[in-house]
């Protein structure tokens, strides 16, 4: 597993001067931070708080060719459908693996018998505390989605090579799908 290790300024440390909760909302809050950052600089930060999110990159190896399990699905904030990894966020008190699973199956009535930490990054890291963890899913076997209600979600398994050319192509926009698909394929080409 990898994740980004922090580079910190020597000249100090951070100093959170003053913090207070502008939104709170179901699925995260936002705080408005004065800080005194390690360089010394004083600022002022919005920052978005997540509890964190799960990706699921589960592949289908019964075939020649891997396929990669997506599912499609209109993203408000996007304003369009985009083909996606399953993934959401995670609960409190429940483990990565546990969140994953259970998106796994919620999502798209997979279920998998092999489970693998990949990596762990922030979404967006200058805004919004949150990480992602990607976990890889094998041995799929099919059941029934449970998704949440507000929910509309289609899914589909592609070859792998289909899916790096929707990449390609720009039919992918989504980061951690981007980064999922292209760090199986990297392992997937590399000699073992």
């Amino acid at each position: 597993m990898y994740m980004a290790k922090s580079h910190p300024v020597k000249a100090g440390k951070l100093r959170v001067l003053s913090s207070r909760t502008v939104f709170r909302g179901p699925v995260f809050q936002v705080t408005r931070d004065e800080v005194q950052e390690p360089s010394g600089i004083r600022a002022k930060r919005d920052i978005v708080r997540h509890p964190g999110s799960v990706v699921v990159l589960a592949i289908d190896d019964s075939q020649q060719e891997p396929r990669v399990l997506l599912e499609r699905q209109f993203r408000y904030a996007a304003r369009q459908n985009l083909w996606e990894l399953p993934a959401g966020r995670i609960d409190e008190g429940e483990s990565e693996l546990a969140a994953a699973k259970r998106e796994l199956i919620e999502e798209t009535g997979y279920t998998a018998a092999q489970w693998k930490k990949l990596v762990k990054y922030y979404a967006s890291p200058g805004f919004i505390d949150e990480t992602m963890s990607i976990y890889l899913a094998r041995d799929l076997h099919r059941g029934t989605a449970q998704p949440e209600d507000d929910e509309a979600i289609r899914t589909r398994l592609f070859s792998l090579s289909d899916t790096l050319q929707m990449i390609a192509r720009g039919k992918i926009f989504d980061g951690k799908t981007i980064i999922g698909v292209l760090w199986f394929q990297q392992q997937h080409s590399s000699p073992t």
